[in-house]
């Protein structure tokens, strides 16, 4: 297992074919404010990489832009609602077609109100996951080991993931609500952007 650190791109042909691990790091919760500081992304290998862009950077990153727009690829995400928001503000792509495992938790995982991606792990994987970094300073000057590991294992389990939430749906015959919440997403993280983060537009409200 190792973890690439690269600076504003992707480098050309370093990941496999197939769906892809997305991930990202943020200065805070509020897209338009709260600048994109890292990408992370894993074929489902052994490796993970890291693309850090700088408190001026231009995001100029056409490697990892064609990655993330290629509409052949399903991108795998933990709350890609929030990922998907950021890397459109910034990057200026839709990074889809969209696998949530969130969404796929809490739509098979009925038992519980614990969907977070360390619950998934735990339970699903029979491994730990630290977040101790989850709180950390992405915008700085230099990344710890501790932030970069954190960081990576963030989309290290995403593609096993996967796997495991796809049984249940199809188990509990949930499989095409699951592919219509996904296919949504890309339009609640636009909603976001543009002014309507917490507003349910559905209800009679």
């Amino acid at each position: 297992m190792t973890v690439y650190f690269h600076e504003e791109d992707l480098p050309a042909d370093v990941l496999g074919a197939g769906a892809i691990a997305i991930d990202t790091e943020t200065m805070g919760l509020v897209t338009p404010r709260d600048r994109l500081c890292l990408v992370q992304i894993s074929d489902g290998g052994k490796d993970e990489h890291l693309v850090r862009f700088g408190p001026d950077s231009s995001y100029d990153a056409p490697n990892l832009k064609a990655i993330l727009a290629d509409p052949d690829r399903v991108k795998l995400y933990h709350f890609a609602r929030f990922d998907l928001a950021a890397i459109e503000y910034y990057l200026g792509v839709m990074a889809a077609p969209v696998f949530c495992t969130k969404i796929a938790s809490k739509l098979v995982r009925t038992y519980t109100d614990r969907h977070g991606l360390k619950n998934l792990v735990d339970e699903l994987l029979n491994e730990n996951l630290s977040k101790h970094q989850q709180s950390s300073d992405w915008g700085g000057p230099v990344l710890s080991e501790a932030q970069r590991d954190y960081a990576a294992s963030d989309v290290r389990y995403l593609h096993r993931l996967r796997e495991e939430l796809e049984k249940r749906l199809e188990r509990e015959g949930r499989s095409e609500m699951a592919q219509a919440c996904f296919d949504f997403l890309p339009t609640r993280a636009r909603l976001d952007i543009a002014g309507w983060p917490e507003h349910d537009i559905f209800s009679h409200a």
